[in-house]
């Protein structure tokens, strides 16, 4: 049949008279776009295409949900931006990078004021860069991207885990507090805590121009001194990722942990009535001196977005897909469903989500927050160095601190020539 049909558009080419007769291919009625999103993602995304086509009976999609891991998701769509997916979910520190790359559409026109009118203006910051001059908004929100505490309050109470000093006098070797210091977005909260960052130029292609940081001044060697100190601590678990969390809150060897939104439906079904959750601790710097303190962990503050190619071929479809993907319906049942709090007003004030204990946490949590913007493209793997070499030098007993510190800052920073 393909055949015949290329035959006839030939014929219809070449003048040939065939009447009023049309040519069309059975295959350019399909509008195929693929969607990448996390693995924990991937059955509620597929749930939201399967509506998404259920609502659009005249148009013959083709939709394929893929996983990609969103901390990184820019790396791999640069790779060959004409080629990767249609529609994508990333963490927005990772804007400036996709706009630098040409890979994100901007939004416009009425999808634009609906998602302005929709969402927190935090929310919209957050996928707002200015290209050339101007604001554009790069991408639609639909969660808090950030982390907090949660713990067994069988073993804890609502004072105990203010401190992170609280938190370890009811563990042991065998029942842990667990907290991901190979990870640089959750380690960084130790220098955040006391006021520590960076600083980023860009040019006016978006491109990182100088990078400095300051995480290895006489403050940040104080609070590397803090976290060696808990890392060395056998009640401090600091060779931790998701999986291991959930399956210690489980078996009951973890009794508190640092993660995100997105472990909460396990978590909660492990410990049943005696899941909770609540803001990030505080930890004890220069302890044992007459300048010991508590500091606040301060915890990024970002958001999840769904971006859309520009070299999209189905540009139009793709943007509707997103926008479905990220209104107040979905939010409330992504919500529902992975516990992933809501950026749209009226979404965020349904009472399942008011009344959510995670929800509280976050919220309280992004009042001791930096904003996930303008985030060195450099920051990540030297900082997870640096935890690696804590927690290799906690099996071995040796780690040299300042040496390790040094070499963490002079791969942050960058200077171009």
């Amino acid at each position: 049949m393909k055949r015949i049909l290329k035959i006839t558009c030939t014929l219809l080419a070449l003048g040939v008279g065939l009447g009023a007769v049309g040519c069309t291919s059975d295959m350019g009625d399909t509008i195929k776009l693929t969607v990448w999103v996390s693995e924990g993602d991937k059955a509620f995304t597929q749930q939201v295409v399967d509506e998404f086509k259920a609502k659009h009976p005249d148009k013959n999609y083709n939709i394929v949900v893929d996983i990609q891991g969103e901390n990184d998701v820019a790396t791999r769509v640069l790779n060959d931006v004409e080629n990767a997916a249609d529609i994508f979910s990333y963490s927005n520190d990772q804007l400036s990078k996709l706009i630098n790359g040409d890979a994100l559409s901007r939004i416009a026109g009425e999808r634009l004021n609906r998602i302005k009118q929709g969402n927190f203006e935090g929310a919209i910051d957050a996928a707002t860069s200015r290209v050339d001059g101007e604001d554009g908004v790069y991408g639609m929100p639909y969660t808090d991207n950030t982390f907090f505490l949660y713990y067994n309050k069988a073993v804890l109470t609502e004072t105990e885990v203010q401190s992170l000093d609280g938190i370890l006098s009811k563990c042991s070797g065998n029942k842990q507090f667990a907290f991901p210091m190979g990870d640089g977005w959750y380690s960084s909260a130790f220098y955040f805590g006391k006021g520590l960052g960076y600083e980023v130029q860009y040019d006016e292609n978006l491109a990182e121009t100088s990078i400095t940081c300051d995480f290895d001044s006489a403050t940040g060697v104080a609070v590397t001194k803090a976290m060696w100190n808990y890392v060395k601590d056998p009640r401090f678990k600091a060779d931790v990722n998701d999986s291991k969390i959930v399956a210690g809150f489980n078996d009951g060897s973890i009794a508190a942990a640092v993660s995100g939104i997105w472990n909460k439906t396990t978590i909660q079904n492990y410990l049943g009535e005696n899941f909770a959750a609540t803001k990030l601790p505080t930890y004890t710097l220069n302890k044992g001196t007459a300048q010991e303190e508590q500091v606040q962990l301060t915890a990024f503050a970002g958001y999840k977005l769904m971006g859309v190619n520009n070299y999209s071929k189905h540009k139009t479809d793709a943007l509707e897909l997103a926008e479905f993907f990220t209104n107040k319906e979905n939010q409330v049942k992504h919500f529902k469903a992975r516990g992933f709090v809501p950026t749209d007003k009226e979404a965020r004030a349904d009472e399942a989500v008011k009344n959510d204990p995670c929800a509280k946490a976050i919220t309280n949590q992004l009042n001791y927050s930096k904003t996930q913007k303008g985030v060195p493209s450099t920051l990540w793997i030297p900082m997870e160095g640096l935890g690696s070499a804590m927690i290799t030098g906690a099996q071995s007993g040796n780690f040299d601190l300042n040496a390790q510190l040094k070499a963490c800052v002079d791969a942050i920073e960058k200077t171009t020539k």
